[in-house]
């Protein structure tokens, strides 16, 4: 199951990172966004992953599920969600202004 949460982590922070080298705003937002939902697959994973547990501590479960990951993932995504609005508003502000839709607000191709 780790390999399995190695595998998704690296393939969305590499796919995240890949889109964020791209020289279009939308690619970018994009990007950041997978990087966001990595970092939060991360997170959960760091709860331990234990199958047969229940997702609320109960009296006759042996290991509980540890809250605090499940928090910061909420937390996260709270805050991820905020961020790509801002990014998005700001791409169309400079979209606006510039004319174009490059990150370096150079020239179309």
């Amino acid at each position: 199951m780790e390999a399995l949460f190695a595998i998704v982590v690296g393939g969305l922070v590499a796919c995240g990172v890949y889109l964020l080298l791209r020289a279009r705003t939308f690619p970018v937002v994009l990007g950041l966004t997978l990087i966001g939902y990595g970092v939060n697959v991360f997170l959960f994973a760091t709860g331990r992953l234990v199958t047969g547990s229940a997702p609320l501590v109960l009296p006759f479960i042996d290991s509980p599920p540890d809250p605090l990951p499940q928090a910061l993932v909420l937390t996260a995504i709270v805050i991820g969600f905020g961020m790509t609005a801002y990014l998005v508003v700001l791409a169309l502000k400079a979209y606006g202004q510039s004319g174009s839709d490059h990150v370096d607000g150079g020239p179309g191709e």
